[in-house]
């Protein structure tokens, strides 16, 4: 499956603001343009590939910060929505000893307005080459309903579909909900990212190997398990390998793995989807390098790799 023709990555999530702390002690923090899906936009775009976002902002000051954050990233915001009334999420984002984030304290003060299935225009899944979303709005039913029209707009104009689970607790009404909907999209993706503890939880087995066998029915031509300092375990229509990474003293993992998917989805756009063993390992050992890079810098957005930095690579 090649994607040259198509014009770029299409992106789809909420943007957030990242509150995040300045050091271990959690407390102060520093505001930062975030969201997975805005990161994995903007990192794509930061590598020397084009993309394109479909979110929702308001009128207000934080979301003007927002989409001029996005178009200062140079990323697409011709399918964006905006809704005066909205307003956008807040996350505090504390940091651990080891360099570890964890996500403590959820903010929205308009959780109920979202992009719509009606908003979303059939052009932008014409143009694209990839559409990547995670599970980060589907807790909403509206977002919810929307996730599963735009999937199937880019089945209907050949997009290749990659997930990223990106799995927030804390947002669901339950775990079994939450296992129930994030799965209930696997069986139509070609790429599946997921880290070991979303693996674990997801399938409610303790090993990486059990995981996998659970989700071999479903038949995903591509999943990636990323194991933090131990790198990924990827999956080629059932044939799993172990791609190593250069070993690094994090100083914060906030955007290891936003890095890690913006070199997944830029290396699929220009070389297709990987067909072989050889071609996943040269993809996944990219997106390996790229984590590795933001974890030695602080913060999500800032710490996201940009061309210069990753020429010699390709």
């Amino acid at each position: 499956m090649t994607q040259l023709s198509k014009d770029f990555i299409l992106v789809y999530g909420d943007a957030f603001v990242d509150y995040i702390a300045n050091d271990t002690t959690n407390t102060s923090f520093a505001k930062f343009l975030g969201g997975a899906t805005i990161n994995v936009a903007a990192g794509i775009s930061r590598i020397g590939a084009p993309s394109a976002l479909i979110t929702i902002t308001g009128d207000d000051e934080t979301s003007q910060f927002v989409r001029q954050e996005i178009k200062n990233e140079g990323v697409n915001l011709d399918y964006a929505v905006f809704v005066p009334e909205k307003r956008v999420s807040g996350v505090y984002v504390h940091l651990k000893e080891d360099g570890e984030r964890v996500f403590k304290d959820y903010v929205d003060e308009a959780p109920d307005l979202q992009v719509t299935a009606q908003h979303l225009n059939e052009e932008a899944f014409k143009r694209a080459s990839i559409f990547n979303f995670c599970s980060g709005t589907m807790f909403h039913p509206t977002a919810l309903v929307t996730t599963r029209a735009a999937v199937e707009m880019a089945k209907l104009h050949d997009a290749i579909i990659a997930i990223d689970a990106n799995i927030r607790p804390l947002r669901w009404s339950s775990e079994s909900h939450c296992r129930e909907t994030v799965v209930s999209f696997f069986q139509d993706a070609h790429i599946l990212k997921l880290t070991d503890e979303e693996l674990f939880f997801l399938t409610e087995v303790n090993s990486i190997e059990a995981g996998l066998e659970l989700l071999k029915p479903l038949n995903i031509p591509i999943i990636l398990i990323t194991v933090g300092a131990d790198g990924t375990y990827a999956v080629l229509n059932g044939e799993v390998m172990h791609v190593s990474v250069e070993k690094i003293v994090p100083v914060d993992t906030t955007g290891a793995g936003d890095a890690f998917m913006a070199g997944i989805m830029r290396y699929v756009h220009y070389n297709g989807l990987p067909t072989t063993k050889e071609s996943l390992d040269n993809c996944v050992s990219f997106g390996n390098k790229l984590g590795a890079m933001a974890a030695t810098k602080p913060g999500a957005l800032t710490a996201l790799p940009r061309y210069d930095e990753i020429k010699n690579l390709l």
